[in-house]
Parts: C-alpha cells; sequence; structure tokens
C-alpha cells in the first residue's frame, strides 16, 4: 500500500475522478525525501508502488530521452518563495510496467522554510502521452519537409543562422550550397506534375548520399535544396558541389513514367566572410545561382563580391524609390511621337504615347533606365495603370486624335488593365476606339496563347493591336497570324542600317512583302533620313516613325493643327 499522510484520505468520489482522468496527487518533503501520494498512483502510473516513497526513487524512473525532472524544477529553481509558495509546471517521460514509457505534466506549488530552502511540494501528475504525441508528429512535420523527408525551410534556416552564429564566435567558416532542378517545368509538361514530385524526393535523397556526416540538407522551396557545409573553405565547397552534381546527373531517375535524366544547377557562399546575417546568405546563393543559369546549368559557381555589382543594387534602390514617389507625386507624364503617312503628305496617323517621369527636382529619369527596372520589381504594372489613364484623359479631350500606347509583357498578363480599360470603354467608348496598344515581340512570342487572349479582349473593345519591335524576336508568321494583331511595327535597329546593311535591307523588305500579304498595316521605326523614308514608300510600307519624320515631344501638336489625323489603314 502507497503511505498516506494524515488527512490525505481522498473521497470515493474524488478518486474515481482522478482515476478517469488519469491523474494523481502527491506530497513531497523534501529534506526526508519522503514522499507521499494518492492511492491510485500505480495504476494510473503503471510503476510499482515501492518505488514511489522517495523522490530520489521516483526519479530513478525517468525514461532517457526525458527532460529535467521535478528535482531540478524545484530545487534548482531560481525564484524566491515569499509567503505563498512557487508555482511550477514541466513535462517529463517515464517508464512504467513493460518498459512503457509516459509522458506527464507535473504541476504544483512549493514552499520554503525560514532559511528560504524548498521544504514542501504538493502537485498532481497527469498523463499526457496522446497530447504529447500529437504535439510531437506536429513539431515534426514543421521541421521535415513531407514529400521529401528533408528539413523544412524553416527549420533549415533556423539550423543555418545558429551555425552562422556559431561559425562568428569560433571566427570559423560555413558553406551554404543552393541546388536547383533543372527544367522542372518541361518535367511537369512532359510527365505530370506527380513524377515531377517524385523526382523532386528523389533528388533530394540522392544528394543526402553525398554530404558529410556532421552537414544539412533542406528543402528552401519547390525545386530547390539548402545544404549547410560545415568548417567549409571554398575549395571545400567546390568539391561538395562537384560531387552532387555527378550525383545528379551521372545516373537516370527510375520514375513510374520510365527513366528521366535530371541535372541541377548549384549557387553557394562561404559566411561570415561574404555573408553576416542569414538573409544574406540565402540572397547571394541565390544571385550566384540565377548569375550562372542565365549563362548554363548543371554546373556550380560560388559568390564572389563585385563592385560594379553593388554599386548597380544601389543604383536600382535609388531608382525603385524614385518611381514610387513620382507614382505617389503623380511626375509621371507622357511625350509624344508622331506615326506620319509614308506618302509625301506626311500626315500624323497617330502619335504613340512615351513614359516621361520627372524627379523632384524636374529632371527627367531615362526611360530606357526605368522600364527594364520596373518590370523586375513588378512596378511596372503601377506605370501602365498610370499611363493608360494619362492617355484616355488626352483621347477624351481630343475628339479626333488618335494615340499608341505600349504596354509590358507583365501588363498583358494583368487582368486590373484589362478590367480599367473596360471601364473606360463603358463611359467612353468612342475614346478606347481611337486607342492602339503595342506589345513587344518578345511578350508576344513568350506566350502565344495568352497573348492572343490578350489581343482578342482588347480587340472586343475597339482598339486595334500593334506587335512592337517586330523582328527582334524572330516570331513566326504562323503565330503572327495565330495572334489576329492588326499592324506590325518593324524594329528600328533594322530600319536605322536599311542603306548601310545589304542583310537589313532585304530583311526589311520581306518583312513588308510578307506583311502585305498577310494585309497587315506596317510602321518602320527609327526612320534616319528622307532617302530612306522614300525607299520604305516606295516598298509598300505604310507609316514612318523616328526622328527624321517627327521627334517626341511633350507638346501636344494636335490642338495646333485644324486637320484630324487620318486612321491607320488595314
Amino acid at each position: 500500500m502507497v503511505q498516506r499522510g494524515a488527512g490525505s484520505e481522498t473521497p470515493a468520489a474524488a478518486a474515481e475522478i482522478l482515476n478517469s482522468v488519469g491523474t494523481v496527487t502527491y506530497e513531497w518533503a523534501i529534506p526526508s525525501d519522503r514522499l507521499t501520494w494518492s492511492d491510485n498512483a500505480g495504476d494510473v502510473l503503471g510503476i510499482d508502488p515501492r518505488h514511489l516513497s522517495s523522490g530520489r526513487a521516483y526519479a530513478q524512473m525517468l525514461a532517457k530521452e526525458s527532460p529535467a525532472g521535478r528535482y531540478e524544477a524545484i530545487v534548482n529553481s531560481p525564484h524566491v518563495d515569499r509567503g505563498g509558495g512557487v508555482a511550477y509546471a514541466i513535462e517529463y517521460a517515464i517508464r512504467g510496467h513493460g518498459g512503457l514509457t509516459h509522458w506527464v505534466e507535473d504541476s504544483g506549488r512549493w514552499f520554503a522554510s525560514s532559511d528560504g530552502r524548498p521544504l514542501r511540494a504538493h502537485g498532481a501528475v497527469r498523463i499526457i502521452t496522446e497530447s504529447y504525441e500529437t504535439r510531437r508528429r506536429l513539431i515534426e512535420a514543421s521541421e521535415i519537409d513531407p514529400m521529401t523527408g528533408q528539413l523544412s525551410r524553416h527549420r533549415f534556416c533556423e539550423v543555418l543562422e545558429t551555425a552562422l552564429e556559431d561559425a562568428v564566435k569560433v571566427r570559423g567558416s560555413i558553406g551554404l550550397l543552393v541546388a536547383a532542378v533543372d527544367n522542372l517545368a518541361h518535367v511537369n509538361e512532359a510527365y505530370g506534375f506527380d513524377i515531377a514530385d517524385e523526382i523532386i524526393a528523389a533528388v533530394g535523397k540522392r544528394i543526402r548520399t553525398r554530404l558529410r556526416g556532421g552537414d544539412l540538407l533542406g528543402r528552401l522551396s519547390g525545386n530547390k535544396f539548402g545544404m549547410l557545409i560545415r568548417n567549409c573553405q571554398p575549395e571545400d565547397m567546390e568539391i561538395a558541389a562537384e560531387r552532387i552534381l555527378n550525383a545528379v546527373r551521372d545516373d537516370v531517375f527510375l520514375t513510374r513514367a520510365g527513366p528521366v535524366a535530371i541535372t541541377v544547377t548549384i549557387g553557394g557562399i562561404i559566411a561570415p566572410r561574404h555573408a553576416d546575417s542569414l538573409a544574406a546568405m540565402l540572397g547571394r546563393a541565390q544571385e550566384a545561382l540565377d548569375g550562372l543559369k542565365a549563362r548554363r546549368r548543371g554546373a556550380f559557381q560560388i559568390y564572389a563580391p563585385s563592385l560594379e555589382r553593388e554599386r548597380a543594387r544601389q543604383e536600382n534602390l535609388k531608382t525603385t524609390d524614385e518611381i514610387v514617389s513620382a507614382l505617389n507625386d503623380r511626375r509621371i507624364g507622357l511625350a509624344f511621337q508622331p506615326i506620319v503617312t509614308a506618302g509625301p503628305e506626311r500626315r500624323a496617323a497617330y502619335y504613340e504615347c512615351l513614359l516621361r517621369i520627372r524627379r523632384a527636382d524636374g529632371t527627367l529619369l531615362p526611360a530606357s533606365a526605368i522600364v527594364p527596372l520596373a518590370e523586375k520589381l513588378g512596378l511596372v504594372r503601377l506605370v501602365d495603370a498610370r499611363v493608360l489613364e494619362l492617355t484616355m484623359a488626352e483621347l477624351i479631350a481630343a475628339p479626333d486624335l488618335r494615340l499608341s500606347v505600349n504596354v509590358s509583357p507583365a501588363t498583358t498578363m494583368d487582368m486590373s488593365w484589362l478590367r480599367a480599360l473596360e471601364a473606360w470603354h463603358r463611359t467612353h467608348p468612342g475614346a478606347v476606339e481611337r486607342l492602339m496598344v503595342e506589345i513587344t515581340e518578345t511578350s508576344a512570342i513568350a506566350d502565344v496563347e495568352d497573348t492572343r487572349r490578350f489581343v482578342a479582349r482588347v480587340q472586343a473593345l475597339g482598339c486595334r493591336v500593334a506587335i512592337d519591335d517586330f523582328g527582334a524576336g524572330h516570331t513566326s508568321f504562323r503565330n503572327l497570324r495565330k495572334l489576329g494583331i492588326n499592324c506590325v511595327k518593324i524594329d528600328g535597329a533594322f530600319v536605322a542600317s536599311f542603306h548601310s546593311n545589304p542583310d537589313d535591307r532585304h530583311f526589311v523588305k520581306a518583312l513588308l512583302e510578307l506583311a502585305r500579304h498577310m494585309n497587315l498595316t506596317t510602321i518602320a521605326e527609327w526612320v534616319p533620313s528622307e532617302e530612306v523614308a522614300v525607299v520604305l514608300a516606295e516598298l509598300g510600307c505604310d507609316y514612318l516613325q523616328g526622328d527624321h519624320t517627327g521627334p517626341a515631344s511633350d507638346a501636344r501638336p494636335w490642338l495646333a493643327t485644324p486637320a484630324a489625323p487620318r486612321a491607320l489603314s488595314a
């Protein structure tokens, strides 16, 4: 029978309740180490009552995987009893009958003697094995990527950050490799997403076999793995990367769809030499990876500092701030360049709206630097929305005016821009019908189907659509017919060298002839001289554009010209 202290008799109903919820109560006289339990302790905890009569004996029941038990929580407590006792609540594991392990929650309050040392404690022990296992599984799920079985991004980054802090303290060095599975989009398209997932998991396992014992592998994103290489110098990183590259590419991956050949591209960084924070490590390893992928795949590149690159990054940040500031302060405006008829009259048919962004001091930002950066940073949609707003204001104010406006590749996929154009059509249909939308050839061939849908929706509102810079992206005429556009603007690089370069002259002639065969209107850009203008007109070019036929200006020449501009003919 387990010993019971005076006044510790538990009513039958209370004992039944304690048993039903898997809870026992106890009192511990600390100086004598006498431990007194409720009668149900042996049944609930699954421990021989003879082993429960002292704190020391009970402590011997703790399982190996258990953290510190009750003794550490009370005797080594940093808290002070100020008369009302000190509460405690801990979790640990004990070994029961048959070697079973129970996780328990031990909560109570301890009281100190006059000298401040713990004198006695009372509390309750409750079985929490089921809830503990549930929590453990949840924690494990957050730490392990379920598809690959490797560390999750969150857990990998935690370990990576700790390793970086340790390396800084001891003046050591660690490496981070970021490996991306190449051409995964092609695998998705050819075999399906389930096979691609199978390959990602298999790549993770194969990489894991090539890492040293202390190194770690985690999944950073869909097709990317991160590898922590401890005690790493540049030569160590190159060796590790080469092992991984060979492991992935040397043998095909056997999938349910058959054998598939896969490669990975790897970027790496040494820290803290070239990165002093987790964000810097991840960003610069990714930068090395992206720089390599732009040139070739299936190889390795380590990050190296570049003053030129850092200077360009600072300039980009400055320009980004200026773009955002210009949007907020409405310092975005338009310049207008005429598109004229190719005949002797040279009358303006359209004016192309060209972007102008002014700094706070009134100077202009160069558009050649603004647009690529705005596209890269995702700001171009905001810029294009503002340009559309300004363009529509001009069309509404001048009933006979016709304008053309460029849209970026991102905007052709932006439903909000199309919805804005549709809203303008509902309120000012006549103005929208005098608008021509220009899309670049490179964006048109990036996804012909998506571009075709965009063209159809714009034309349904009465707009005409032109392919800008035609010839630069080598669009096939099959795709040109499929897109259903109205006009092609011949890339100015071919027109500018029309007389000096026989190949360019022949190319322009061929484009004009094919466009005429397909009943497409043609506009020659960058017309350099009257001589070229005359020859282009003789070859059948419909319209001309360039500094020779009319430079861009923020003036509005149509306000001083009585005659209305003619529409582009089909």
